[in-house]
C-alpha cells in the first residue's frame, strides 16, 4: 500500500511545540511518510523546541535575518519551500496556525497544486490587524486549504460560517495540550538556575508580552502595573520571560531591571515554561498557546489584549481580558490575589482546548481523507460541565485510550 507522504513544514518555536506530538506520531504510523521542513523564521527558540522534542528536520531554510520584514520572510519561505515541494513531491503539506512560515507555506503548496493540512485552523478574531499579521494569515489559509483540523466546536463555526464544507472539518482539540502532558513533570528540575529560586514561591506570577500590538506605550503600561503590583503586594515574586524582538527587550529591561522581586529571564526551553505554569499562582500574558496551557493547569489567566481568538476559556471563566491599561492590569490581579472566591472559580483545572489526544485524531482524519479508514474518526467534544476539576496532566493515562 501506498504511504502518504507528509511535509510538515515550521519556522518558530510555537509550531515546534505544537506539532511534536504531531511529528512523533507520524513517524510511528505505517501509513506516513514524513517530510520536515524548518524554515528558521526565529532560529534560536526555533532550536530550543527542537532539541526539546528531538526532533531533526530534513530541511533548514535558514531564512532569518537581522532586521527583515515580514515581507522578506514571505518571500524566502515561498521560495524555498516551494523549491523543497518540487523535490519532494508530496500528497500534502501540513502547517500550524497562523505564521508568516505557515501563510508563505502554503501559498507555496497552492500554486503547485498539493493538498493542505491546517492543524489549529479556525481561530478568529474577526480584526485584522489584532493580532497582526496573524488574524490575516490564518484567513488566508483558510481560503486555501484542503483539510482543517479545528481545535474546538467554536473555531468549527467559524469555519462553517465562512462556507467551509463540513466534511473538510475535523475537531480534534489542541495539539498544544498533547506536548503539555508529555513534559510536565512534578520532580521537574528548572534547566534555568533563576527558575531554582522562585518555582517553589507560594505566590509566583508569570507573564509574557510580545504581540506587535503592544509594543510602545502598551508594553510600559504593563510594565508600569507590574512595579505597582510588587510595591503593594510584598510577598508575591513574579517571572517576566522577555522575548528577543528587541522592541520588548529595550523597554522591558529599562523600566523593569533591577525591580525587587521581578526575574527577568531569557526566553524559556518549553520544559521549564511548562513546569513553571504548573507551579505558579496566576498567569498574564498576550501569548495564544498559554491561553491554551495554563487553564489545563488550574491556572487563572488574564489576557492583556483586547480581543482573543481563544474565547473558549473567556468564556467558561478559566481566563479573563483585561487589556493593557496599568490600572485594569493591577485590579484584576489585585482581586485574584486577595479575593480567594474570584481566584476558585478561575483556577478549576478545566481545559476547552484539549485532553492530550490530537495528534492521533488528526492522523485519523488525514488516513479516512485518503479513504484509508472506513468511518469517520472520533471527535474532541470539548468540555464538559461535570468533567473532574483537576488539572488533566493527572490524568495522562487517558490520551493512550483507542480513539473511535
Amino acid at each position: 500500500m501506498k504511504k502518504i507522504k507528509t511535509l510538515t513544514v515550521f519556522g518558530t518555536r510555537p509550531e515546534v511545540i505544537k506539532l511534536a506530538s504531531l511529528i512523533q506520531t507520524l513517524d510511528r504510523s505505517p501509513n506516513f511518510d514524513s517530510v520536515l521542513v524548518a524554515t528558521g523564521q526565529h532560529r534560536e527558540m526555533l532550536g530550543q523546541a527542537l532539541e526539546q522534542f528531538n526532533i531533526n528536520p530534513g530541511y533548514n531554510l535558514d531564512i532569518m535575518r537581522p532586521g527583515q520584514s515580514l515581507s522578506d520572510v514571505t518571500i524566502d519561505c515561498l521560495r524555498g519551500v516551494e523549491e523543497i515541494i518540487s523535490i519532494e513531491k508530496p500528497d500534502m503539506v501540513l502547517v500550524q496556525g497562523d505564521t508568516t512560515t505557515a501563510f508563505a507555506s502554503c501559498l507555496a503548496a497552492f500554486y503547485q497544486k498539493v493538498e493542505i493540512g491546517h492543524v489549529e485552523a479556525g481561530l478568529r478574531t474577526y480584526d485584522k490587524y489584532r493580532p497582526f499579521p496573524e488574524e490575516a494569515n490564518r484567513s488566508l489559509i483558510t481560503r486555501l486549504a484542503d483539510i482543517h483540523f479545528v481545535p474546538t466546536r467554536t473555531a468549527w463555526e467559524s469555519l462553517r460560517r465562512e462556507a467551509v464544507p463540513e466534511d473538510r472539518l475535523f475537531i480534534t482539540g489542541n495539539t498544544v495540550i498533547d506536548a503539555l502532558f508529555e513534559v510536565i513533570n512534578p520532580k521537574y528540575h528548572f534547566q534555568n538556575p533563576a527558575l531554582a529560586a522562585v518555582g517553589g514561591a507560594d505566590r509566583l506570577i508569570v507573564i509574557t508580552a510580545h504581540r506587535r500590538e503592544n509594543f510602545g506605550g502598551p508594553l510600559r503600561e504593563i510594565c508600569g502595573a507590574i512595579r505597582e503590583l510588587t510595591a503593594r503586594f510584598a510577598d508575591i515574586e513574579v517571572v517576566f520571560s522577555v522575548h528577543r524582538n528587541p522592541k520588548v527587550r529595550i523597554p522591558v529591561n529599562q523600566l523593569l531591571e533591577g525591580s525587587d522581586r521581578v526575574h527577568l529571564v531569557e526566553p524559556l526551553v518549553y520544559a521549564d515554561m511548562a513546569n513553571l505554569l504548573s507551579r505558579c499562582r496566576l498567569v498574564l500574558t498576550d501569548s495564544g498557546g498559554l491561553q491554551e496551557e495554563a487553564p489545563a493547569l488550574a491556572k487563572p489567566v488574564l489576557v492583556l489584549r483586547d480581543k482573543t481568538e481563544r474565547p473558549e476559556a473567556v468564556q467558561t471563566g478559566l481566563s479573563r481580558l483585561i487589556g493593557t491599561r496599568r490600572q485594569a492590569i493591577v485590579s484584576a490581579t489585585s482581586e485574584l490575589l486577595e479575593n480567594r472566591s474570584a481566584y476558585s472559580a478561575m483556577a478549576r483545572g478545566l481545559s476547552p482546548f484539549g485532553d492530550g489526544r490530537a495528534a492521533g485524531r488528526i492522523i485519523a482524519a488525514i488516513e479516512y481523507f485518503h479513504q484509508l479508514r472506513p468511518g469517520r474518526p472520533g471527535q474532541f467534544a470539548g468540555l464538559e460541565p461535570a468533567a473532574t476539576p483537576q488539572p488533566l496532566w493527572r490524568n495522562r493515562s487517558e490520551a493512550n485510550l483507542r480513539l473511535n
